[in-house]
């Protein structure tokens, strides 16, 4: 079938990401990471003493905006893509929980939203694309031939989260896990600029009990389902 886009949106920790790079791997589509990019912003404030103690000035964060470089890189040796800031891979980086219990503030400020957005859409502008986030199919790509939007039980979340952090060597607290899911939660919902929402055409995906084959063969289904075009899309294994 022709090349369309794919909008992945949902909560924090409900593999997302995981599910989208199956997807893009599958089809040979490129993969972005959207979240990837308001970390990389939130590295960057870190890092230059702009974000001290969770706190920052906004006027400072949209003034650092054209001094950033964003891009992706696929990595053979791990068939995935990796998140360069200013030509420096900072994949591993970016997925700390420092990041992680700031990211979601620096995320509502609705100039780095907009310069976001610009560039995600340069992204999809020939199709073929697989983003996730939280805003894509209900502000980035509004008109994407399919959209997700993915949920899952919290402790379902959390287990999973906490899991991927020590699978990195990152040893953390439940509780602490608990609190930044939530308060990511919360700040997604209820942030003025693109809150967190389900689209009114998106498909819901509760994967608490989906493992992730399970998942990508029900979004494929979708995908061969879809009646936008006379072809299908067969996919190969």
């Amino acid at each position: 079938m022709s090349r369309i886009t794919i909008a992945i949106d949902g909560y924090s920790s409900c593999g997302k990401s995981t599910l989208a790079k199956a997807l893009a791997a599958r089809m040979n589509y490129t993969y972005i990471d959207s979240g990837a990019m308001y970390r990389s912003v939130t590295l960057y404030c870190l890092r230059n003493n702009i974000i001290v103690k969770s706190k920052f000035i906004p006027e400072e964060v949209i003034a650092i905006l054209p001094k950033l470089k964003i891009r992706f890189e696929f990595n053979p040796n791990i068939l995935s893509s990796e998140t360069f800031l200013n030509d420096e891979n900072v994949e591993k980086e970016i997925r700390t929980m420092e990041v992680a219990n700031n990211v979601s503030k620096i995320a509502t400020i609705k100039e780095v939203r907009e310069w976001m957005v610009v560039i995600q859409r340069e992204y999809g502008k020939d199709k073929g694309v697989v983003m996730d986030g939280r805003d894509i199919g209900s502000h980035v790509f509004p008109n994407a031939e399919l959209k997700i939007f993915m949920t899952a039980d919290a402790e379902v979340r959390i287990d999973r989260r906490l899991h991927e952090l020590t699978s990195k060597g990152v040893h953390v607290d439940y509780m602490d896990v608990k609190k930044n899911l939530y308060d990511r939660d919360y700040q997604d919902t209820h942030r003025k600029a693109n809150p967190l929402i389900r689209a009114k055409d998106a498909v819901v995906l509760d994967n608490s009990e989906l493992d992730k084959e399970e998942q990508l063969e029900f979004v494929i289904k979708l995908i061969n389902d879809l009646t936008l075009t006379k072809d299908t899309f067969s996919p190969s294994h």
